[in-house]
């Protein structure tokens, strides 16, 4: 099928308090703080953002504070006319930190692999980094 698309999920821990995940992930300010790359967008529904320079850019579909992050994310190198990818983002407190449940959807079959690195290396490594040194 020419349509096909894949997900992947990550289940991940940080020694971090919910709202600065959360924090991260839905604002601009709070991503720049974190990946010291320019990044805008508030955390309201319907609002769209842009991460890492503009590489991402992205439309925020839900927001539950500190709870839910539902997105849809389209990056700078994908194809014209490509429908955007979907991020879903789940959040618990859990043992004085954060766990983590995000469920990436819509990838073409061809790209799973470098997304499942790329959260591994752009943000689940260097989250729990920043997380560190705070």
């Amino acid at each position: 099928m020419a349509n096909e698309t894949k997900s992947i999920t990550h289940t991940e821990h940080f020694d971090a308090p919910v709202q600065e995940v959360y924090d991260i992930l839905s604002n601009g300010d709070a991503h720049t703080r974190f990946s010291g790359t320019p990044s805008t967008g508030e955390a309201k529904p319907g609002t769209e953002f842009s991460f890492w320079g503009g590489q991402i850019v992205g439309k925020h579909l839900e927001l539950a504070p500190g709870k839910r992050i539902v997105q849809e994310w389209r990056p700078a190198n994908w194809p014209e006319g490509a429908p955007p990818t979907r991020l879903e983002f789940t959040l618990a407190e859990s043992g004085g930190g954060t766990d983590l449940t995000m469920v990436h959807s819509d990838l073409p079959p061809d790209t799973v692999e470098h997304f499942r690195t790329g959260w591994n290396e752009r943000y689940w490594n260097p989250m729990r980094e920043y997380f560190k040194k705070k």
